[in-house]
């Protein structure tokens, strides 16, 4: 992905990890929770055979931009993203930290959130 600034995040992503909730009798279940929301940039993965092989499995990777913040320096591949504005979700495969701090990368799939 080119470095851009602010105006490159044109979506909305809603980023949720694993985490036990209270059902109100007592009893605690294992679901997604809301972690944080935060603007985010689309970077759809095109050609490889892995790529293709994935895009007929329905998976169609991408990586998705967002701004570091301490919230997204707790981000790891065990969780998932959604995209605010169409409900589609995506499992977070791999995090990578940009050199220069400002971003990080989430190579992100859809179809296949653990």
């Amino acid at each position: 992905m080119a470095k851009g600034g602010a105006g490159r995040l044109q979506e909305r992503v809603s980023l949720f990890k694993r985490g036990e909730l209270d059902d109100g009798y007592g009893n605690t279940v294992t679901d997604w929770v809301l972690q944080f929301q935060t603007a985010a940039g689309y970077t759809h993965l095109r050609g490889g055979e892995a790529v293709m092989a994935a895009r007929l499995e329905n998976k169609h990777p991408l990586v998705i931009r967002i701004r570091t913040s301490t919230a997204a320096r707790a981000v790891t591949a065990e969780w998932k993203l959604t995209d605010t504005r169409t409900g589609v979700e995506y499992a977070i495969k791999d995090v990578t930290h940009d050199v220069d701090r400002a971003w990080i990368d989430l190579l992100c799939e859809r179809g296949v959130v653990p």
